[in-house]
């Protein structure tokens, strides 16, 4: 982060601590479309991502005298987003998850694939583009556990870098390269049946 921004952002919080409403719009204003759209991803339904946002905002407001400076704004931000939404799916529990240990490659003695990975034919590739494929892909993110589904979101959809992430989550770089590993093999694995 360069120093005019960590300037720009040490004034505003500075300024919302102070409780100034002007702060508040400002901070929402910068936030809140970001936001918004990540809560989409994760809950898939306007009212609640929009219920999303606004706990978040609360939730940001209440805390900022904890704010330690130590990530960006937008990184807290990120991660009390990231936060709620997971505590309204889990709240909900409407959301039907398969194991990931059922979702990743098998291995046999000679360290090959127990079932080789056929690749997708081109047609198939072709087919990803239609907005029922997309669709489709999304149905099957939607069926990973919590943990991989996240860290695919944040890095994939939402093109964070592993530092990203790994400062929302409060995980190590490791849990999380580790993670989206195994988040992309077991997404494979499900949306391998729709690509032959």
């Amino acid at each position: 982060m360069s120093t005019i921004t960590t300037t720009v952002e040490a004034d505003l919080v500075t300024r919302l601590r102070a409780g100034d409403e002007e702060a508040y719009a400002i901070f929402v204003r910068q936030y809140g479309g970001r936001m918004l759209t990540l809560a989409r991803r994760f809950l898939h339904n306007e009212d609640d991502a929009a219920d999303a946002v606004q706990d978040a905002f609360l939730a940001a407001f209440r805390a900022l005298p904890a704010f330690e400076g130590n990530s960006a704004l937008a990184t807290w931000l990120h991660r009390i987003i990231v936060n709620g939404c997971l505590m309204k799916l889990r709240s909900n529990a409407r959301r039907r998850t398969c194991s990931i240990e059922d979702l990743l490659p098998t291995f046999d003695t000679s360290g090959h694939h127990a079932h080789p990975v056929a690749p997708w034919s081109e047609s198939a590739y072709d087919s990803l583009v239609s907005e029922e494929s997309r669709a489709q892909v999304r149905a099957c993110i939607d069926q990973l556990p919590d943990d991989y589904r996240t860290v695919l979101l944040l890095r994939d959809i939402e093109q964070l870098d592993t530092e990203q992430t790994a400062a929302i989550l409060g995980l190590s770089h490791g849990a999380v390269k580790t993670r989206l590993h195994r988040a992309r093999q077991a997404l494979r694995g499900l949306v391998d049946p729709f690509m032959k």
